[in-house]
């Protein structure tokens, strides 16, 4: 008798144990990684947020204008959060230049877009007088079309340095003026192979075309339309020794780096240069000067040529040519500074060989913290909106 209650109690047992695992909820299956911490989906009307992760960030409003150059948008991007809205401007958008009256100009591979900052609309889309032989738009470090671009002291011009095709990459280049009234290409000139960057003299008489390929720097009297060669080349000419971008310093000198090697102290009326020893041993691409003009902010990417570091950051004094190094994980291309020169912002998208990465960079000029963040498409120039 006490084998049968046993035997019953147990059949009890399981029944319960049976029926109370059949009224648990079903597991719930939980998002992957890949799901959650890799999305990049470009912004629609909306403004999109990416993931930044939390280090000391400037409690000042700032706005970026960036090029999306996989894509053929600008956006406006707040550095702080990641928000930013996007603006069709042009395909393969290159290089910012701002002028006055909220204007921006934006070179594409189809033209200049002319934008206005505070409505955040495109006002035009101006083409290029070698439309013929630029052909159809296309994407990557060889992509013919607009490349570097400035604008006059007074805005009345925009000048924009447009790679041509055909005859493969030694392939000359000119540079062009629109006028920013007519919205439309006044005149050309023609320059040195692949102008990464152009800028203009502190009293806007002349313009400079920093020639990539061509191992130099040609000065252009944008009224005459003629130009002079001037040969910049410290190092030689062949591999990766080339000049990318340049500033002006406030005695009218050029500043160009190579290959955090040595520093070109360019005097563009005679012509002449003398070449200030650097560092940071590594490939140097993008600059800029912080707004009262002391510091030079110089991006390296790496390894490159006789460049044998890792990527990194310069800050340098244009008086003393004295040096801070900031290491960087990532690669770089073209970087700005904060209105106060406590900040600098990078961008991921490096145009050599398609090396760089979707995101941008915030480095603590002072404490040298780095900060990363995701932007899709290839982000390549960047520069500060003013409030």
């Amino acid at each position: 008798m006490l084998f049968k209650n046993r035997t019953l109690f147990s059949m009890l047992t399981l029944v319960l144990f049976m029926v109370g695992c059949s009224s648990r909820p079903a597991p719930v299956a939980m998002p992957t990684a890949t799901a959650t911490s890799t999305s990049t989906s470009t912004p629609t009307s909306t403004p999109t947020t990416v993931p930044v992760p939390e280090v000391p960030v400037s409690k000042a409003k700032t706005a970026l204008l960036v090029t999306h150059s996989k894509s053929d948008y600008m956006s406006f991007l707040d550095p702080a959060s990641g928000q930013f809205q996007k603006l069709t401007v042009g395909k393969a958008p290159f290089a910012i230049a701002e002028g006055p009256n909220h204007r921006a100009y934006i070179s594409t591979a189809e033209g200049v877009a002319v934008v206005d900052t505070q409505q955040r609309k495109r006002v035009a889309l101006v083409p290029y007088m070698a439309t013929d032989a630029i052909g159809k738009p296309q994407f990557g470090e060889y992509r013919p079309g607009g490349m570097g671009i400035a604008v006059s002291p007074d805005g009345k011009f925009v000048y924009v340095g447009v790679y041509l095709t055909g005859g493969g990459r030694g392939m000359k280049s000119q540079l062009e003026i629109m006028d920013t009234e007519k919205l439309a290409m006044t005149g050309s000139v023609a320059v040195g192979v692949r102008p990464f960057d152009v800028v203009t003299s502190l009293d806007g008489r002349e313009v400079y075309s920093i020639d990539h390929d061509s191992y130099s720097v040609t000065a252009v009297d944008p009224v005459q339309l003629k130009a002079r060669t001037l040969e910049v080349a410290p190092f030689g000419k062949g591999g990766f020794e080339k000049p990318h971008y340049a500033a002006v310093r406030a005695d009218g000198r050029l500043l160009l780096p190579y290959q955090g090697r040595g520093l070109v102290v360019l005097d563009p009326t005679s012509g002449k240069y003398e070449t200030k020893p650097l560092t940071g041993n590594t490939h140097q691409e993008g600059v800029a000067l912080t707004a009262d003009g002391k510091q030079l902010l110089i991006v390296g990417i790496g390894a490159a040529g006789s460049a044998t570091g890792k990527p990194n950051l310069t800050v340098l004094d244009v008086d003393t040519y004295a040096e801070k190094i900031i290491p960087l994980e990532r690669m770089h291309q073209m970087v700005a500074a904060s209105a106060g020169g406590r900040y600098a912002y990078l961008t991921g998208g490096v145009t050599y060989a398609d090396t760089g990465w979707n995101g941008m960079t915030v480095v603590d000029l002072v404490s040298g913290a780095v900060r990363d963040f995701e932007v899709p498409d290839y982000p390549l120039d960047v520069q500060l909106l003013p409030e």
